[in-house]
């Protein structure tokens, strides 16, 4: 009879390539599902588009007679386009969506229904908050919890539902979501950088936040998928022997896309366009079946949003194609991971990237201010930046084949730290001045010349200047960003107006306003400097020295996530009103437990997988040997000639008795774990005495695959996984 692998094998191998539902014209069907500036103009009236323009840029509050008659353009373009039901769309603390959907319908006086949204069903609803994570902010009988319209991010119709982006929180006002503390922090830089920009320009009085994210991924045959349980309930492979070939001879990176996976690609960006997406690039990624697709740099929280909904509609259409999504950090042992690269510029209101080099000495000085700014902020904080990333899948990805390591270090280039470390030197040495031509000793002019392309891509720096924006390379594939953002926006803002006073003292002490700035520049660069690290991140070296400068080293999720509480970060994200002390205990608590219940799965299904399937077909693949061995001896009265059956049988027996001791040993230090009420001692149980236990048992279990008859392993392999489209 043939197992349930090789029924899965066949059906993979019967694939068809499903062609794109439909060719389409990018620029006509492009926010085609979005209530957009072009179709608020069609739907609403002057006054209703006005006040919806005014929430946007100015933040002014939208009043109940406006609101009414957005509601009213809302739903009337809504359901000209198919949609039967509407939802506040928002992004809980479990790091997905939410919705849920009401109808447009309501009953009138006669027994009949009539389609009705409200400007108070547009701003506000009340969905059950007792089944979401709180981190013991709220009880789990008190279930209220509000959800509030963010007119910055418009509507969209997903499917026959009107989605509508919100922000979510508890009845006393707290943050149960990523939105509400992210578009705080968005007004924080905001304000914050528009203060220096006045330093460099007269006209700017807005600064926004742009975001490209990259997103990595893996696809497999959903028939290979639901032969592993593995997969299905944890997003990656607990056992499995490395293919033995996988991605070592560099042949799938940027190669030709396969044909089926394209087929996917195609519809992917179609669904993407039409929901405002905008999607541009699509590739090979290093790993074998895995791929990546990018979009284009937008405003901070509509980006954000986008990348939310990318990765539920990726799954969708996934299915279609009889794929499965993995958006795990390392869903595949000794392969690349799959990360979220977080591409982070400032874009003034006149149109200029604040860290963009320039042409002149104003442009100069005010992108060496802005790149010196970042430095110190993420110097000071690297540690929250750390815990923004940590978690049990970036465990497993951080710090090998190619993903940066646990340390949170930038890259500048060799151009721009030199330039800095030229700067310093002058005004250290007094050797710096500014002629009444505003031309520098320093040769500053030379900065113009390094452009976009500035610096190499340090694949092992998880915070890299690229050209014309940061790259935070260590964000998770499957995580938020807006939680690194957060940390990111806010430490930025605190040293901008740290930044701003320092060249207002020293203007006070005589120094005209280019002395001043690159004063300050060469102030915070001096003070910032060992955050700058351009060599092999893997290295222990870097390890020792990075301990040495005072930076995070620790590859603990456990350990990285306590920055939440520590002082220096509550007083931080206190002051500019981005979270309390207690919502940022409970984010801390709330990370903790998923921590605790992601390992505590991985460990169940672990379990089962070798009660289940590697124990059983072991011995069964035993017992065949032992057979051979007695009826050889029955036969030619001879142990002679099974030397080799009785080796493979000692084998097997030492790595089934070496498993099952293991698990046992698992399961009772599970146990002793779940025993402990504190949360943050049982984090530390789980991360210390239930994971070691994980790659002990998978030694053995990939040992017994490479034993067992093909023919009887009962699990989809590597090779099958990541070769089979």
């Amino acid at each position: 009879m043939k197992t349930l692998r090789f029924l899965a094998l066949e059906e993979a191998l019967k694939r068809q390539i499903l062609e794109p539902k439909e060719n389409i014209s990018v620029p006509e069907e492009f926010g085609k599902c979005v209530f957009n500036k072009t179709q608020m103009r069609r739907y609403l009236s002057s006054e209703a588009y006005d006040g919806i323009m005014q929430a946007i840029e100015k933040g002014v509050r939208i009043s109940r007679k406006v609101a009414d008659q957005i509601a009213l353009g809302m739903k009337a373009w809504a359901i000209e386009n198919g949609a039967t039901h509407y939802t506040h769309w928002f992004q809980p603390l479990n790091e997905a969506s939410a919705e849920k959907h009401d109808t447009f319908f309501e009953p009138d006086k006669e027994g009949m229904v009539i389609e009705k949204f409200s400007g108070d069903k547009l701003v506000q609803q009340e969905p059950d908050a007792s089944s979401f994570p709180s981190g013991g902010m709220r009880s789990t009988f008190e279930a209220r919890g509000y959800t509030a319209w963010d007119p910055s991010s418009p509507a969209f119709i997903l499917g026959k539902t009107l989605c509508i982006p919100s922000i979510f929180i508890s009845y006393n006002g707290d943050a149960l979501d990523f939105k509400t503390p992210f578009l705080r922090s968005l007004t924080a830089i905001d304000k914050a950088a528009t203060k220096v920009c006045s330093l460099f320009f007269k006209d700017v009085h807005k600064v926004n936040v742009t975001f490209g994210w990259e997103q990595e991924y893996f696809l497999v045959d959903e028939a290979l998928y639901f032969a592993r349980p593995d997969l299905i309930l944890t997003g990656r492979t607990l056992i499995g022997h490395p293919s033995a070939k996988d991605q070592q001879l560099e042949d799938h990176y940027f190669a030709s896309i396969p044909e089926r996976v394209k087929a996917f690609m195609q519809d992917l960006e179609i669904e993407a366009w039409r929901l405002g997406i905008p999607l541009k690039t699509r590739h090979n990624e290093v790993s074998p079946n895995q791929f990546e697709c990018a979009s284009i740099f937008e405003e901070a929280n509509l980006a954000n949003d986008h990348n939310i909904l990318l990765m539920d509609i990726m799954r969708k259409i996934a299915e279609r194609h009889h794929f499965r999504v993995l958006l795990h950090e390392k869903p595949f042992a000794g392969i690349n991971g799959s990360g979220k690269h977080c591409n982070w510029s400032l874009m003034a209101s006149n149109g200029v990237n604040l860290l963009s080099p320039g042409n002149n000495l104003q442009t100069n000085l005010r992108f060496l201010a802005f790149v010196s700014i970042v430095l110190k902020a993420v110097y000071e904080y690297n540690d929250l930046l750390k815990a923004t990333i940590a978690s049990l899948g970036n465990e497993h990805r951080l710090g090998g084949n190619e993903a940066p390591p646990n340390i949170i270090s930038a890259f500048l280039g060799n151009t721009i730290s030199s330039i800095l470390n030229e700067i310093e030197s002058k005004v250290a040495q007094n050797h710096l001045s500014v002629s009444e031509k505003k031309a520098l000793t320093l040769d500053i002019g030379k900065i113009p010349e390094i452009l976009l392309d500035n610096t190499d891509r340090n694949r092992t720096s998880p915070f890299a200047f690229t050209g014309n924006r940061f790259e935070f390379r260590a964000v998770g594939s499957s995580a938020n960003p807006a939680a690194a953002l957060i940390a990111l926006n806010t430490s930025v803002a605190a040293k901008m107006l740290e930044f701003y006073d320092l060249v207002k003292i020293y203007q006070k002490k005589g120094k005209n306003k280019e002395e001043a700035i690159l004063t300050a520049i060469q102030k915070f660069y001096s003070a910032s400097k060992d955050i700058l690290f351009d060599g092999n991140g893997y290295s222990k070296e870097w390890h020792e020295e990075a301990k040495r400068r005072g930076l995070s080293v620790t590859n603990s999720a456990v350990e990285a996530l306590a920055a939440y509480i520590q002082p220096k970060n509550i007083q931080l994200l206190e002051s500019f009103g981005i979270l309390k002390h207690h919502e940022l205990e409970a984010r801390y608590e709330i990370r903790l437990e998923y921590y605790v219940k992601k390992l505590q799965i991985e460990s169940r299904v672990l379990g089962n997988l070798v009660d289940n399937h590697i124990i059983p077909t072991a011995l069964y693949y035993q017992q065949r040997l032992l057979d051979i061995v007695l009826k050889y001896v029955q036969v030619f009265q001879s142990e002679e000639k099974i030397d080799v059956h009785k080796k493979l049988i000692d084998e097997l027996n030492e790595h089934i008795s070496a498993l099952y001791s293991l698990k046992v040993s698992m399961e009772e230090a599970r146990k002793q774990a779940n025993m402990i009420e504190d949360i943050k001692e049982k984090a530390f149980m789980y991360s210390n005495n239930v994971k070691p236990y994980m790659e002990k048992i998978r030694y053995h279990a990939d040992k017994i695959e490479m034993l067992v008859d093909n023919q009887d392993w009962p699990l989809p392999k590597y090779r099958e996984l990541l070769f089979i489209r």
